[in-house]
């Protein structure tokens, strides 16, 4: 069965905004959800991630869409059904940069307080606006000439 326009079109709006994570910096499922106002729906987000070389939406694939960026909300990569899956993601992220611990309970975790991205909105969304001469949603001091 095919997926439905709403699937299709909450895949693209996960692998969009995952996409705009800068290297070396990583952030929530429920975060995503909520960049992309479907905060209820960070399971759903875990899901397309998931499920991304699977998909056949045009122009996302595991080489453009930096899944590795996204952890659960205590900063864990999150436990796979094949535990390489974990240390795949972590050897991505440490090879961004990103220190990856070992918790006490064995869990792999990422320091939100030094990697973390938590925006208010998108990148885009902000920069959308300000072509549009609201000007607002840009942090002070960001770049966003380059």
């Amino acid at each position: 069965m095919a997926p439905s326009d709403e699937a299709i079109a909450f895949y693209h709006a996960v692998y969009s905004a995952v996409q705009e994570i800068p290297p070396g910096k990583v952030t929530s499922y429920g975060h995503i959800a909520s960049l992309i106002g479907t905060p209820q729906r960070p399971r759903q987000v875990g899901l397309c991630l998931k499920y991304l070389s699977r998909q056949s939406l045009p122009g996302f694939h595991e080489g453009n869409v930096p899944w590795q960026r996204v952890v659960n909300a205590k900063g864990g990569i999150s436990p796979r059904s094949q535990p390489q899956g974990v240390q795949d993601q972590a050897a991505a992220l440490r090879a961004e940069g990103v220190e990856v611990t070992r918790s006490a309970l064995g869990e792999l975790t990422v320091d939100f307080g030094v990697y973390g991205w938590f925006p208010g909105m998108l990148p885009s969304e902000a920069l959308d606006g300000e072509d549009e001469g609201e000007g607002e949603g840009v942090d002070e001091g960001e770049d966003v000439a380059a």
